[in-house]
């Protein structure tokens, strides 16, 4: 087990990273509220995510089931609770969190490549139950909003009801803008120390056990389905509580968070950072997410100004090269990092820092 000073000093680095980001964002564009809301909300997800794929090897691809859940809870708290934030996360995280106990006990039945794909099935019958059966509920394709005349009883008790336009808010400041990031890294801020907690904790090595030999630990009377379905639960309510986090910042909740290239980009995101690290997955969702906003904006104009100080005969040539990999392009470029990533650093971005840091201190 690593030493307390060195998890504090994790989590005080971690901190100045996130509350930072207006900061050292501001040369890459990517300094605005909404992108960074982002990035804190799928870096919760990304981390919530790790818990299970990173500590026990268990690999899902329905967790885009627990995000819709949870924006569908918050928005539902908002319209018949109150528009105070704190409620809505809760009732996201907690539901999330049933969501996660019917799920993974039927899952965790098997192992491998079937337990996979009954995550999978699990997550796509959820996604077409919300466009179908579940209409009156979920709104179907039109999406799940607030509106002014919601119930909003809480609200209603305390007069502070009417609203032109309703907007989430804690005790009267609205979730807009840079309100709503630091919300979102607050939230991100105690999502990382929980899981460090659970990373370092006996319940933690038991996880990492399974993943190294669940038949041995079996074998010597340890019952490792508890274990799995605890880390199961956790990571589906760390879900949630992204979902939630979603629905805070724009009171709007649609099926396609539930569809299954949600859950494969939480798999992306967690291997392209480093997956079984505590801060590679938040890594993984900025790139991602950086990739997605920003990458897929740039256009060949863009492109010249940045290329400008190269000779003109020479600036065409490699504005032409580089403009497949931009824009609409953009997931060219994530595939070929993933590529590179996946053959040269199998333990992700992390263990490309670690190398780098090793050869720092052998040059000393």
């Amino acid at each position: 087990m690593w030493p307390p000073k060195r998890d504090l000093a994790m989590t005080l680095l971690f901190g100045i990273v996130v509350y930072t980001m207006p900061l050292w964002l501001q040369p890459f564009g990517a300094a605005y509220p909404d992108l960074m809301q982002r990035f804190a909300i799928y870096g919760i997800f990304a981390i919530g995510f790790n818990i299970l794929f990173g500590l026990t090897g268990y690999l899902s691809f329905g967790h885009a089931a627990f995000l819709g859940v949870g924006s569908y809870t918050a928005v539902w708290s908002f319209k018949l609770l109150s528009l105070n934030v704190i409620p809505a996360i809760v009732c996201s995280t907690l539901m999330a969190g049933v969501f996660a106990v019917l799920i993974g006990y039927v899952s965790l039945r098997r192992s491998g490549i079937y337990f996979s794909i009954l995550t999978l099935a699990f997550a796509q019958m959820c996604y077409n139950l919300a466009y179908s059966v579940l209409t009156p509920i979920t709104n179907g394709e039109t999406g799940l909003r607030v509106l002014s005349d919601d119930p909003r009883v809480v609200d209603s008790l305390f007069g502070t009801a009417d609203m032109a336009v309703p907007r989430a808010s804690i005790f009267g400041i609205e979730m807009a803008g840079m309100a709503g990031f630091w919300t979102c890294a607050t939230c991100l801020m105690i999502a990382f120390i929980v899981a460090l907690r659970i990373t370092r904790s006996p319940f933690g090595m038991m996880l990492r056990g399974i993943k190294s030999n669940q038949t041995r630990m079996s074998y010597i009377g340890f019952n490792t389905r508890p274990y799995m379905l605890t880390a199961f639960v956790i990571s589906g309510m760390y879900a949630g509580l992204a979902g939630g986090l979603l629905a805070v910042v724009d009171p709007l909740a649609g099926a396609e968070r539930m569809q299954w290239t949600a859950s494969g980009e939480v798999v992306l995101m967690t291997i392209l950072g480093g997956a079984g690290t505590l801060i590679g997955p938040f890594i993984g969702a900025v790139i991602i997410k950086y990739f997605e906003n920003i990458f897929s904006s740039l256009g060949d104009s863009a492109l010249m100004d940045a290329f400008s100080f190269i000779p003109p005969a020479i600036e065409k040539w490699v504005v032409f090269a580089v403009s497949p990999f931009v824009g609409e392009g953009w997931h060219l470029t994530l595939g070929v990092l993933f590529m590179i990533v996946v053959i040269f650093l199998p333990g992700g971005l992390i263990e490309g820092f670690r190398r780098i840091g090793r050869l720092f201190r052998k040059g000393r």
